[in-house]
């Protein structure tokens, strides 16, 4: 969706000023970084709740703390889920409504010809995308759910040059709640830098979340569908943040650059994983499946 009719522009304004003057500030922090710039994106997660049809269309839609989101922001998803259709959700063979969470990954950026591109990037439906505020019910005995999550360390080549971003591992989990295996699938960085820089980054960020994830321990499912799977695997995003920072709050923009993405042979793709919510736990293959395009151009 791309804004560039002069009354889009104008009601639009407040959150496009927003944005370059964050954008001013990265490429003056970046110095020579420009094979870098050119890859910035900002964006922002909307979360909130919808209820879909036993037809699979979505009969009601509700955004997280609607005042707090851009104009454009709640024109987009409001367009977008005329046209969403999901496959239906059975109950004893029989299609039911089911209402659901969502999180959404709405991206933007400016296009040579200074209009500002907006889209939604990726999407996550199912009760996993709960709000920041929110928490997985500890006794849901049908999911995997955390016992000792041990956040990662902060590395101190990252802290030196000011570095923050979001690692998404994908986790192996055996039968006794043990990691057998883990795997960094992309490392989005919220700063900007260099070639060199941003490497280093990514590689300082994903081997600190590897290292320590190899230690975690969760609860396995017991009664519902995967309880006899015998083995799971679930996506959790990692974030990292130097002390001090404070983070853009609900519906204001966040600069960052998305890293190349590679899955394991053992875990699906799922080009949701940058809608899910850092410090969640997302089974693969879970959650409701959206049939057609996440956004129609």
């Amino acid at each position: 969706m791309v804004m560039s009719s002069q009354s889009q522009v104008r009601r639009i304004l407040p959150w496009v000023l927003g944005m370059a003057v964050l954008l001013a500030s990265l490429a003056a922090w970046a110095g020579n970084a420009s094979s870098q710039r050119k890859l910035v994106e900002m964006s922002m997660l909307v979360t909130g709740e919808l209820v879909i049809a036993a037809d699979g269309s979505v009969s009601e839609l509700q955004v997280d703390q609607r005042e707090k989101l851009p104009p454009g922001v709640l024109q987009l998803v409001d367009q977008a889920k005329t046209q969403w259709r999901f496959e239906p959700i059975l109950v004893d063979g029989v299609a039911r409504n089911v209402r659901s969470r969502m999180s959404l990954r709405v991206a933007a950026h400016r296009l040579e010809s200074g209009d500002y591109s907006i889209g939604l990037r990726s999407a996550y439906f199912g009760k996993e995308a709960l709000a920041a505020q929110e928490k997985i019910d500890s006794q849901d005995t049908t999911t995997v759910r955390a016992r000792k999550l041990t956040p990662p360390a902060f590395p101190q080549s990252a802290g030196m040059v000011g570095g923050r971003g979001i690692v998404y591992l994908v986790v192996r989990v055996g039968s006794d709640g043990t990691v057998t295996d883990t795997a960094v699938e992309q490392v989005n960085l919220q700063v900007l830098g260099d070639d060199r820089t941003m490497k280093m980054l990514r590689k300082e960020f994903g081997n600190s979340a590897l290292r320590t994830s190899k230690y975690w321990t969760f609860d396995v499912p017991t009664t519902g569908e995967m309880a006899d799977d015998g083995a799971w695997a679930v996506r959790i995003p990692v974030s990292f943040q130097y002390p001090g920072y404070e983070r853009p709050g609900y519906g204001e923009w966040e600069a960052y650059v998305p890293g190349p993405r590679q899955s394991p042979p053992w875990a699906e793709n799922d080009d949701a994983a940058e809608a899910m919510i850092a410090g969640g736990i997302y089974p693969v293959g879970q959650g409701l499946r959206l049939l057609t395009p996440l956004q129609s151009i």
